[in-house]
This record gives structure tokens, C-alpha cells and sequence, in this order.
């Protein structure tokens, strides 16, 4: 495979990032350029849930940075619309690859250029993993780390995936991938969309590289945890039956 024949789409939602937005940008910008694209796009979503002068901020960058698109979402009801949305710019953009990474350097930049290294050696996803040889998460608390470390092991335990991080997010997809878990439909509202994904993928040809996770997002909500554990027991049923 040749990188040069690769049309890159990164998708980024961004929520109240107006100390980091640009440089984050510019940052990731900078390591995917490393790589001779055929074309490189980034698609930044925005939406209602963003309220400090991100989206201006962002829309001024792109004034001078056309690899940039703001994708302004106010229809987004959860994370997880943001994250779909973004996808589905980048398949109607034409991408052949999706990198899929959270903003505010909670996801390092410097990380990018190991999952294009390992596509390039025929894989159809390649996951980000904290807990893997090589990967770190830093600034969580115990409770974090617990719930995310169980979360892939129960999941690993009942639905026969075999990844060292079944949580996390960071993640690079053919387009024929994503159009896939697309089309299974993602159920979770919440933080659990990432594993599902991790689920459907299962059957595909997956790695996995280390990265360093840090700035844990806000107080992980019980809510957020029984919705997890509720759809996990929907998976292990239609497992079960044969569907999935």
C-alpha cells in the first residue's frame, strides 16, 4: 500500500477547548504531515455543548488552513452524535482512512504517526491502547483506571475480543471498516460507543499501539457506567443468539 494514494479524514469533536483548540490543530497538522498524503482533511465538530468562543476560534484558523473544516453539529443530543457525525463528514469527503482522536492533548499528537505506520501494513483498524506494552494514562484516578481496566476484561471475557484496552479511543479505520460499524449501528449514548465499536470490529484484521492518555474527561457518571453495563449484557445476549 502506498501512503501517497491515501486520502486522510481525521475527526476531532471539540467541546469549551478555546485555551488549546489552535494549537492542538496546528500540532496534530504538523504530524500528519509527515506522511505524503494523497489528501489530508481534518473535520473538527462543534455544537451546542461547546460555549466559550471555540467554534470562532476554529473558524478563524480555517480562514488560513484549508485542511481544516468546522463541522457545526447544533442537531448533536451526546458525545457519542459528535463522534457519527464526524465519521460521516469524512466518508462523504471521499477518505480512505479515518483517525478518530480526542482533543485538549488528552490524545498526543506526537502518538498519530504509529497508527499510520501500522496500517500501512495491510490492517483494517488500528486501536490506541493505555494499558498495552508502551501505553500510559496519567491524571486518572483510581476509580477511572479500575472501571476502564474491568470494562476490558468483562467485555474481553464475554464477547471474546482479545484487546489489552477495550475503553479507550484513539483509533484508525479503513473506510470499508467504518462504513461497517456504521451500518451495525451504535447503540451506547454514552462512553461505551467506543467499546461496541471495538466489538463490531472483532472479526477484522486489528492492531493495536500504544499511547499516552491524559486529562481524564469529567467524573465518569454512575448513569454512564449502568448504561455500559446494560448495553455489554445486550451484546453478550445477541452473542448468545447468534447476531453479532
Amino acid at each position: 500500500m502506498d501512503v501517497r494514494s491515501i486520502y486522510l479524514g481525521i475527526t476531532c469533536p471539540m467541546a469549551n477547548e478555546a485555551d488549546n483548540c489552535v494549537s492542538f490543530v496546528r500540532s496534530l497538522l504538523n504530524q500528519c504531515e509527515r506522511f505524503p498524503f494523497r489528501k489530508l482533511r481534518l473535520f473538527v465538530v462543534i455544537d451546542r455543548a461547546s460555549t466559550d468562543g471555540t467554534r470562532a476560534l476554529l473558524e478563524d484558523e480555517a480562514r488560513t488552513e484549508p485542511r481544516l473544516e468546522v463541522v457545526w453539529a447544533p442537531e448533536n443530543r451526546c458525545v457519542v452524535d459528535a463522534y457519527v457525525c464526524g465519521y460521516r463528514a469524512a466518508l462523504a469527503a471521499g477518505c480512505d482512512w479515518i483517525l478518530e482522536i480526542d482533543a485538549g492533548f488528552s490524545h498526543d499528537p506526537a502518538d498519530a504517526p504509529q497508527f499510520f505506520e501500522t496500517m500501512l501494513q495491510g490492517y483494517d483498524c488500528v486501536f490506541g491502547t493505555r494499558f498495552g506494552r508502551g501505553g500510559r494514562c496519567e491524571e486518572a484516578s483510581f476509580k477511572r483506571r479500575f472501571v476502564s481496566r474491568a470494562g476490558t476484561v468483562l467485555t474481553n471475557l464475554l464477547l471474546g475480543t482479545r484487546l489489552t484496552d477495550m475503553t479507550s479511543g484513539y483509533e484508525l479505520f479503513t473506510r470499508d471498516a467504518l462504513k461497517m460499524v456504521l451500518a451495525r449501528g451504535i447503540r451506547s449514548r454514552a462512553h461505551f460507543f467506543q467499546t461496541e465499536i471495538k466489538v463490531f470490529c472483532r472479526r477484522l484484521k486489528c492492531a493495536e499501539v500504544p499511547i499516552t492518555y491524559s486529562f481524564p474527561s469529567p467524573r465518569l457518571s454512575s448513569a454512564a457506567v449502568l448504561e455500559a453495563l446494560g448495553r455489554l449484557a445486550g451484546l453478550f445476549c445477541e452473542r448468545l443468539a447468534g447476531v453479532l
